[in-house]
């Protein structure tokens, strides 16, 4: 007598490669606990690796850095940027500050970056170009760790944030702006903590929102929320990136907007008549109040430096300080509003999805000899991963059709859809509206935080849900894993390219992709 063949459980049931080391991991309470710390401070780890390593090369003044590092000096030792003579880059690499004089200089960005890069002089002295960016590398392995925990608090999937911080770490954009000493990805920093902060603030204010209220199941008017200490932090984080660089003010405009319009649907979702006038007219004030002064708050102590002193730039014009800060900032505006000077690396807004002009912040080709070759060059190019930057721009159309099509169709689409399409709107939006103005690509790192996120998101709905079939979860979780694969291999192809390697001459041409890379 044979003995009975085993049934196979049907196929929609089987589980994959994947789902067998999530059941084994990922759904083990113990192992939970222990990922949940490890997974991340590796990621941490592991940008910092990228960015720290070789951080002092080139030991020179690479791009803007001529502006933002004597800048930085002057604060730390004047309180206000002041003038500097001649020969004062090549002095300084040796350490000697004495081209710095007391004159204050015209400036036209907030001081808090230059601070926060001063920092790093401070430890290692003004003549260590490890030290000048130091701070921005800390600050870029930082934002990493940053993207883990808003992607965590948006899905609660550790695959999904893992995935999101995973492709920044490795992203060239973003290890270029780390590991120079610029502004944009200190900008990049604190605009994400202000993001973290307003979805902490959705988690803790959404449910008590949306609870019914006990005495008026169908109320005329909802609560109004004054306890929301999120969004003060939020505020706080968002004034820190607008005195790093004006730009901050449309991540705090846009966040502002995403409250009220999040409030109000849930207003509606709890069943208020009047949700629309509830969260614009009731709760809307109290909002902004909570978010806007905050900002205002960290924005004046920016400037504690040229307020306490008397020599800086147009500190006279008024006896009043707020006043003259006030003739400084329309100096200021009228710069930026009046910026169009040519560059070989201007690229405007519309370009830069398409990547057709990345910014070469570093090219040396002093030293001939290198790979057993004597045509030799070291660059270093702020260029994206290419396939993270493509697939993240593809991945935000993704999430835009979705967000689209559910308004048209009135069908329930997952909110978290909305908080990299916020991102993307006030970090690129707003450059399409200067189309005349003198702009680069590089300034898109702010950007790449919430194009990884939009990545991620997609990624997961190609891997497929655990209720599809068998054979769509095998295709979906193999497409991803060979995504990954590849977005790491080509990391590693142009880590050289990031970190101003000397490589021969050849191997830097194959890197230039499209002809507005050379």
């Amino acid at each position: 007598m044979t003995a009975p063949v085993p049934l196979l459980p049907p196929p929609a049931r089987r589980s994959t490669l994947w789902g067998r080391f999530r059941t084994r991991f990922l759904d083990d309470p113990e192992w939970t606990g222990l990922l949940r710390w490890f997974v991340p401070l590796l990621l941490t780890a592991l940008a910092a690796v990228l960015r720290l390593v070789n951080l002092d090369r080139p030991h020179t003044l690479a791009f803007d850095e001529t502006y933002y590092v004597k800048d930085a000096w002057a604060l730390w030792t004047l309180g206000y940027e002041g003038t500097w003579g001649e020969g004062a880059n090549e002095q300084l690499l040796s350490g000697d500050t004495s081209a710095l004089g007391e004159q204050g200089s015209f400036i036209v960005h907030p001081p808090l970056g230059k601070w926060i890069i001063a920092l790093g002089m401070a430890l290692f002295g003004p003549g260590s170009s490890g030290g000048w960016r130091l701070t921005t590398a800390i600050l870029g392995a930082a934002t990493v760790l940053v993207v883990y925990l808003i992607a965590l608090a948006m899905t609660r999937s550790m695959p999904v944030a893992t995935i999101a911080s995973l492709l920044l770490a490795i992203d060239g954009l973003s290890i270029v702006m780390s590991r120079i000493a610029l502004l944009d990805g200190i900008l990049t920093f604190f605009v994400m903590l202000g993001f973290l902060f307003v979805l902490l603030d959705r988690r803790r204010t959404i449910p008590r929102v949306e609870r019914p209220v006990a005495e008026a199941p169908d109320p005329l008017w909802g609560r109004v929320l004054w306890r929301r200490p999120w969004i003060v932090a939020a505020g706080l984080a968002l004034g820190a990136a607008t005195a790093v660089k004006w730009s901050g003010l449309y991540a705090l405009a846009g966040l502002g907007i995403y409250l009220v319009v999040t409030d109000a649907l849930a207003r509606r979702r709890a069943g208020v008549v009047f949700w629309p006038t509830d969260a614009a007219v009731r709760q809307g004030p109290v909002t902004f109040l909570l978010l806007v002064p905050p900002a205002l708050l960290v924005y004046l102590a920016s400037w504690t430096g040229w307020l306490m002193t008397s020599a800086g730039y147009d500190r006279a014009s008024d006896a009043n300080p707020l006043t003259a800060l006030w003739n400084y900032h329309q100096a200021m505006y009228g710069f930026h509003v009046g910026l169009a000077t040519g560059h070989p690396y201007e690229s405007p807004a519309w370009q830069w999805p398409l990547l057709l002009r990345p910014t070469a912040v570093w090219v040396d080709s002093t030293d001939q000899s290198c790979w057993g070759t004597d045509h030799c060059i070291a660059v270093i190019t702020a260029v994206p991963n290419p396939l993270i930057w493509y697939g993240g721009i593809a991945a935000a159309v993704y999430l835009l059709y979705r967000f689209v099509r559910g308004l048209i169709q009135r069908t329930p689409m997952p909110w978290q859809y909305g908080i990299p399409l916020v991102g993307l709107a006030v970090t690129y939006v707003p450059w399409l509206l200067t189309p005349g103005r003198t702009i680069f690509q590089f300034y898109t790192v702010a950007m790449m935080p919430f194009l990884v996120i939009a990545l991620a998101l997609a990624l997961r709905d190609l891997a497929g849900r655990r209720r599809d079939p068998l054979h769509r979860r095998q295709s979906g979780e193999r497409t991803v894993m060979v995504f990954l694969v590849l977005a790491v291999l080509v990391s590693a192809f142009f880590y050289p390219i990031w970190t101003g390697i000397n490589v021969p001459y050849t191997f830097w041409l194959v890197h230039n992709w499209l002809p507005g890379w050379v």
